[in-house]
């Protein structure tokens, strides 16, 4: 016989797998769609128009089209496609949004992402799951209270985009750890069901790889600490200044009341940006970002251009309304950072230089540090690292205790006429 804690867990077992399940494959369709529509805009459109893919101008054109179609979703589709996403947290869970906005927001996201926008697509696919989620859940078993369903929908979403429950039990032994009369594995129980499920299910289809190809850090050496810790901090101070712009560029482009025109312009700088940064700085960033570890032929100045054009992009894409996450992106400006640095001071690992980076970036933008932990490990995964990342965290985490987030604090949709 089980104890009734127990049965109180396995009630929400199966409800759990079938969120999970059911959020991997929202995720698998959009991204799906959207690599589909990028194959055809940036390989078959040009072919078809007999146009040169490869000219410098036809990111800035592509760009610059993305952005008008986004801000026509954005005008027109019901809903405005969502909130502003620089008004939304990267961790904490948004509210469920009304079911009529969950098209524009799917149908901005998929033009975005295959456009060329340097935003990932967390926030947006888990702001849907989370709606899907709740609508359900609230018409099949509304006794249930709302905040569980949105635990288990996020839930669900990490474990199926990283491709493991492990990211999810790192964020929600935090965001649950409040209740001291239930033990923590208790409350989650339901969660990491979800996200084992959305984990599982996306491997069924293909299995997510954050890895990079470096050389292996055998050994831990004191030195390396206090390098990690210098290249975490140089990743924190590049990162508060792209924070610190973010509200202004966000006020800026705000002040143009159109979002086709506003969207429009933003698409138009970022093609300007992928002159200067070149077709890498594109995208979310993660294919972006092996390609960028396994050329060599990148030099510093290459490299320190890369960094910060990326950088500048993430800023732009956030600020100016394109729907999708800061999170991929800063992941791939740490990995162009850390790449940069090592080839400035060979005798750092590139390991320790990449690893510590990331962990740099990702807290700036998240400040969640065990998501930037997770990352930092994720892409660069040698167990030797962990005792170095563990201590570089506490130094890093010093640098940013107080300061304020990457977000801009206004909930209300930017476009109300």
């Amino acid at each position: 016989m089980l104890h009734p804690r127990a049965n109180a867990m396995l009630a929400f077992a199966l409800p759990a797998l079938i969120i999970g399940s059911a959020s991997s494959l929202v995720l698998l369709l959009v991204m799906n769609v959207a690599a589909t529509l990028q194959q055809w805009l940036w390989v078959t459109l040009p072919d078809m128009l007999s146009l040169d893919a490869q000219s410098p101008w036809w990111p800035v054109a592509m760009l610059t089209l993305t952005g008008v179609a986004v801000g026509l979703i954005v005008r027109y589709m019901p809903g405005h496609a969502g909130p502003d996403p620089a008004t939304e947290s990267l961790i904490g869970m948004p509210l469920p949004l009304p079911l009529s906005a969950l098209p524009g927001l799917g149908l901005a996201l998929i033009v975005g992402l295959a456009g060329g926008v340097s935003l990932g697509p967390e926030n947006p696919i888990t702001a849907i799951n989370i709606a899907l989620v709740a609508a359900a859940g609230a018409r099949l078993l509304p006794k249930v209270p709302r905040m569980d369903w949105i635990i288990l929908a996020a839930a669900g979403t990490i474990g199926a985009m990283f491709g493991t429950p492990v990211a999810a039990a790192l964020i929600f032994s935090q965001t649950l750890a409040g209740n001291n009369e239930t033990p923590l594995w208790d409350r989650l129980f339901a969660p990491l069901v979800a996200a084992a499920a959305g984990a599982v299910t996306t491997q069924m289809f293909f299995v997510p790889s954050f890895a990079l190809q470096l050389d292996a850090y055998d050994v831990t050496r004191l030195p390396d600490i206090f390098s990690g810790a210098i290249v975490a901090l140089i990743a924190i101070a590049l990162g508060m200044v792209a924070l610190w712009c973010f509200p202004h560029v966000h006020r800026l482009f705000h002040s143009i009341k159109n979002p086709v025109l506003m969207l429009g312009l933003g698409g138009f700088v970022l093609g300007l940006l992928a002159l200067v940064g070149g077709e890498i700085t594109l995208f979310k960033g993660l294919d972006e970002m092996k390609r960028l570890a396994q050329d060599d032929g990148y030099s510093v100045p290459a490299l320190l251009t890369i960094t910060l054009t990326k950088l500048a992009a993430l800023v732009i894409a956030a600020a100016c309304g394109f729907r999708g996450g800061r999170i991929f992106p800063a992941v791939f400006v740490g990995v162009a950072l850390g790449l940069m640095l090592h080839q400035h001071v060979p005798a750092v690992p590139a390991a320790i230089t990449v690893s510590c980076a990331i962990m740099g970036l990702v807290l700036v933008v998240t400040r969640d540090g065990w998501l930037s932990l997770f990352m930092a490990v994720a892409v660069v995964p040698d167990l030797h690292l962990l005792p170095v990342l563990c201590i570089v965290m506490l130094p890093a985490w010093l640098a940013l205790a107080g300061k304020p987030l990457m977000l801009v604090n206004r909930r209300r949709p930017p476009h109300d006429d």
